[in-house]
């Protein structure tokens, strides 16, 4: 049953002083339109992508030769081309201000604080590029990162995207075969690594790491200082060095801007890997910048000077979302280590000391903080704070609460959902609409996402599949090392023909919104019902007792028997009556359907480095097959708690 009133709706001041509404108005001016409201331009921009595209890169100030061409082929998805006459860099877009004022903001847990004005990151970005040069490294050559969320990292990004290179990350708590099992695919001209790094208050060290991965990948290697003896890095790596050797010979003048086509590669981002070798998806220069303009300028509301903050690392492609806010003019917040070092309130100590306007974080941190029983609304000012945003996994009704019972109640929540698939959002908020409990607000402008049934065909009202039915900018450029595409298709198209198929299950509601409940690989089929392994997780994860669960179906009797592994708190026995107020909660909260056959506890679950739980791998383990690429994941000695179970026996 819906939800009778919203948990937050815009102001006529909010809404009308939005960006959004500003664009919405300039479309109309310039296009000869009526458009009133969210519905109205969405509608519009998916009608005429053609105009939408072009304004969206004249509102938001694209820095480049846009060409007279704004789509072409773009009734096939995978031969759609936006802006093919198209001139642009990517990096000159994202130092997009000058001057003292703060371009970043970085606090490294409770141990580093430090800021760099916009003119001491062009600096940086100068003297990289000049070496990058000076190492032969130019158009389509791979950066490759092994680096913290910290200012280094962005001015190694901007400099490789200055002169047209390609880059690629991950965070330093990959482990060796990780981090090769990404890079090794892509053969990085240079390798850029920390000294070490903090995690809940204590130094990590990725000495001998380090060094057997750049013997591995046989580049040349730069150590940048930041915990830790850099020095000792350096001397245990053959032919490393500091990041401050590698710069000192040139001296900083005016970035040079190295022009490049609208698809020419950008990043490389990598699948999660949990069932084999990473994917690597190749994103676009114009189709980066585009659509991630587009969500911080209208969907976000993102103007010059305000603070912006995402807690992600740099193996996530919120990390590349986050770093694209310079591009709207935003100071960006960054933050490395623990959420919870030295505990809970760190993260919005740095929120009231900072005064960010948008704060992003993800489902499981809500959820998290929900249960320390923190009140943030009461120990912090928030006043500054207008957006929050949450991803990674769909955000519970309780989690929507809680937020504006516990956080702030007059803020914009905004659960967002896409991928590295997209580096992006397919679904997302905007300041034109109501924030119903438990909903999405709605689709991407220019994305024309839908919910298919196994048949094709669009509903309203039942659970399908999320699909994209047009071509957009952000769709990637290729898979690396996949010239037939043939991976590339596999991914997304083999489902429904010439269509986008995302692999959510998802669900379209009463209000526009959107549900996500799930993967649909991960989508559990008992008597032949699809049912989405978030509809139970929403229910038995408001029991105080289970701080995690995660859930999968087995074979069993020549059908699928819902299965939950729920991992409790600290001195919690999984009871029968415990395991009955479950199954009751789930019962009368999703449905009988829903309720599990075997309720299991278990001390730890398996997730990945971004904190995604592997509902997959542990369904692989439960059945006896093997886990491909284990090195996927953050706790992976997690899986062997799942493998041959007495309780999955009878």
């Amino acid at each position: 049953m819906q939800d009778q009133q919203p948990l937050w709706t815009p102001s006529e001041e909010f809404r009308n002083q939005s960006p959004m509404f500003a664009f919405m108005q300039e479309c109309n001016r310039r296009f000869g339109l009526s458009l009133a409201d969210f519905a109205g331009l969405h509608a519009w921009s998916i009608a005429d992508r053609e105009n939408f595209w072009s304004a969206v890169w004249d509102f938001c100030g694209v820095k480049g030769k846009r060409g007279e061409r704004a789509l072409i082929h773009g009734d096939v998805m995978l031969d759609a081309r936006f802006f093919p006459d198209a001139e642009l860099n990517f990096a000159e877009n994202l130092l997009s201000q000058s001057g003292e004022g703060d371009a970043l903001v970085f606090w490294g847990e409770d141990k580093v604080r430090n800021r760099w004005s916009w003119d001491r990151l062009a600096a940086m970005v100068s003297g990289l590029q000049q070496a990058y040069r000076a190492e032969g490294i130019g158009k389509g050559d791979r950066v490759a990162a092994m680096m913290p969320n910290m200012p280094e990292t962005i001015a190694c990004m901007l400099a490789a995207a200055s002169i047209g290179a390609i880059w690629s990350s991950c965070s330093p708590d990959f482990g060796e075969q990780g981090v090769m099992d990404r890079f090794g695919q892509i053969e990085p001209k240079l390798f850029i690594a920390c000294s070490g790094y903090w995690y809940g208050g204590k130094l990590q060290d990725v000495t001998a790491k380090v060094s057997a991965i750049a013997q591995r990948l046989k580049a040349p290697t730069v150590i940048v200082p930041y915990a830790g003896n850099a020095e000792a890095v350096v001397a245990a790596t053959p032919g490393a060095r500091t990041l401050n050797d590698l710069v000192a010979p040139f001296e900083a003048k005016a970035v040079e801007f190295e022009p490049v086509s609208f698809s020419h590669p950008l990043f490389i981002l990598f699948s999660s890997g949990t069932t084999g070798i990473p994917k690597c998806i190749v994103h676009s220069t114009g189709g980066a910048l585009l659509q991630l303009l587009k969500e911080h300028r209208l969907h976000c509301g993102v103007v010059p000077g305000e603070k912006v903050f995402y807690f992600t690392t740099c193996g996530w492609m919120m990390w590349n979302w986050l770093v694209t806010g310079l591009a709207a003019g935003a100071t960006l917040c960054l933050y490395d280590g623990s959420p919870f070092a030295p505990d809970g309130n760190i993260l919005f100590d740095y929120a009231q000391e900072e005064k960010f306007a948008l704060f992003g974080t993800s489902a499981k941190y809500i959820d998290a903080v929900h249960k320390s029983g923190l009140t943030p609304k009461i120990s912090h000012d928030l006043s500054s704070l207008r957006l929050m945003t949450s991803t990674g996994s769909p955000l519970s009704p309780e989690g929507f609460t809680f937020v504006y019972e516990g956080i702030k109640d007059d803020v914009q929540l905004a659960s967002i959902s896409g991928g590295t698939d997209i580096v992006s959002c397919f679904v997302l908020g905007n300041p034109l609409q109501a924030v119903w409990r438990g909903e999405i607000q709605g689709p991407g402008l220019g994305l024309a996402v839908d919910v298919w049934n196994d048949e094709g065909k669009p509903v309203r009202g039942e659970k399908g599949e999320l699909v994209c039915t047009k071509a957009f900018p952000s769709m990637p450029v290729m898979f690396w090392n996949d010239p037939e595409r043939a991976k590339y298709r596999a991914a997304y198209f083999e489902r429904f023909d010439n269509i986008w198929c995302h692999g959510d299950f998802a669900e379209w509601t009463e209000h526009g919104g959107l549900i996500i409940h799930g993967r649909s690989d991960a989508t559990l089929n008992p008597g032949g019902v699809r049912i989405g392994t978030a509809e139970i997780y929403n229910q038995v994860e408001q029991i105080p007792e289970v701080l995690e669960a995660l859930c999968i179906g087995q074979d069993w009797d020549d059908d699928v028997r819902v299965v939950l592994f729920v991992r409790l708190a600290a001195g919690v026995a999984l009871t029968e009556d415990l395991v009955k107020a479950m199954k009751t909660r789930i019962r009368t909260g999703a449905s009988p359907r829903h309720v599990p056959a075997k309720i299991i506890a278990v001390t730890d679950i398996p997730r990945t480095k971004s904190g995604k739980i592997v509902e997959l791998a542990v369904r692989e383990v439960v059945h006896g097959r093997p886990v491909k690429n284990k090195e996927a994941l953050a706790n992976p000695e997690a899986l062997d708690l799942f493998a041959g179970l007495e309780e999955l026996k009878s």
